[in-house]
């Protein structure tokens, strides 16, 4: 996790020195939609013998379902062509472990991201933060995966004792592509579509929970 902030604390510095010299930042707001994809959205672990229940549980099939999610964004304009932006991110998505004559085990997954990113925009508009740009950046994602038998759209689910809970703290990479519409000043609306892949303590074989990775669509505003 050491190595994961310092990483992370690169586009921060950046970005506070930058500000400096940034004329007029932009700060932004979006829903997001996120769509699991690799083991996050579907993930098979092989049937095993368990000692407590006496006999060997069959193969586990665990999905996640879309997710629901908004960000915070505040972008730092440097030059014509480039911004620096902070991103701060949360979302939560429902899922469900299944297995042949064994009980649904209700799963929730929730994450606060806290993330730098460039933005280029090809077409010289960073300080309108107008038209088309690129993304790219870094995060560390404070995650949160709940296990339960209750029903998890009541609050027994959350009084259950039965809940299972693992906190992960995990780094991750971000890229993709946007578009910011309207005129060259007030609110613009935006879209983005983007990538989010974690790059640490993802070690299934090792006891990590599969790594949270999914295409994130994003509707918002900026001013």
């Amino acid at each position: 996790m050491r190595r994961a902030a310092s990483l992370l604390m690169l586009p921060l510095i950046l970005a506070s020195g930058s500000a400096l010299k940034a004329q007029s930042p932009h700060v932004g707001f979006s829903l997001n939609l996120l769509f699991p994809t690799g083991e996050f959205a579907n993930k098979t672990y092989p049937a095993y013998y368990s000692p407590s229940a006496g006999y060997v549980i069959p193969p586990q099939k665990e999905t996640y379902d879309v997710g629901l999610g908004g960000s915070f964004t505040v972008s730092f304009p440097v030059d014509r062509n480039l911004a620096i932006r902070l991103n701060l991110s949360g979302s939560a998505e429902n899922g469900s472990n299944r297995a042949p004559g064994e009980a649904t085990i209700n799963l929730r997954h929730s994450q606060f991201n806290l993330g730098g990113e460039l933005q280029i925009f090809p077409q010289g508009t960073a300080f309108r933060h107008r038209g088309l740009y690129f993304l790219a950046g870094v995060s560390a994602d404070f995650e949160q995966f709940d296990r339960s038998f209750g029903d998890i759209n009541s609050g027994y689910y959350y009084n259950n004792y039965d809940v299972d809970t693992t906190r992960k703290s995990r780094m991750g990479v971000t890229g993709g592509i946007g578009h910011s519409f309207g005129y060259d000043a007030g609110l613009r609306f935006t879209l983005e579509a983007t990538f989010h892949k974690t790059i640490s303590g993802n070690d299934v074989n090792g006891g990590d929970p599969p790594s949270t990775d999914f295409v994130k669509m994003g509707f918002g505003f900026v001013f």
